[in-house]
């Protein structure tokens, strides 16, 4: 009998983080740029990010397995985050774990990181983490109703 009652809490909570990845998506693919500072000449490349948490994040980079071999477990990478064209949050991420995908034909390796929340520059990583999952929370869809709540 038991098996068949519904968790509430968790139903909640699933929808809650099914909303929350897809603004990343939409936020990351659209809005927010984020670039790696990967060798010791401090040259920059894009990156694109996958998912972030409090924790961590996880991103992909094109991948060519015969040319690139991937960082190791450990790696330090200093990342920015863009928030405008000219200004971004730096961040230092240590690699956790590394994983090779292949999207609509194209591969990718995905690297899951950890944030290094030393950083003062994480506080404001922190905030803006914690607007993700708060408006996943109390965000609501847009049905088109014609109810004006603001004027």
């Amino acid at each position: 009998m038991t098996d068949k009652l519904l968790d509430f809490n968790k139903k909640r909570e699933d929808s809650i983080e099914k909303k929350r990845r897809t603004f990343e998506r939409v936020l990351f693919q659209n809005f927010l740029g984020a670039y790696s500072v990967i060798d010791q000449a401090e040259s920059v490349y894009p990156i694109e990010l996958v998912d972030i948490s409090k924790d961590g994040c996880l991103f992909q980079v094109p991948w060519n397995v015969s040319k690139q071999t991937p960082y190791p477990k450990g790696h330090e990478l200093n990342l920015r985050v863009y928030f405008t064209k000219g200004s971004f949050i730096p961040a230092i991420v240590s690699v956790k774990h590394h994983q090779e995908v292949l999207k609509d034909g194209v591969a990718y390796m995905q690297y899951g990181c950890e944030f290094d929340q030393s950083l003062p520059s994480f506080d404001a990583l922190r905030s803006f983490i914690d607007f993700m999952y708060k408006f996943a929370e109390h965000s609501s869809v847009d049905r088109g109703d014609s109810r004006v709540y603001f004027l």
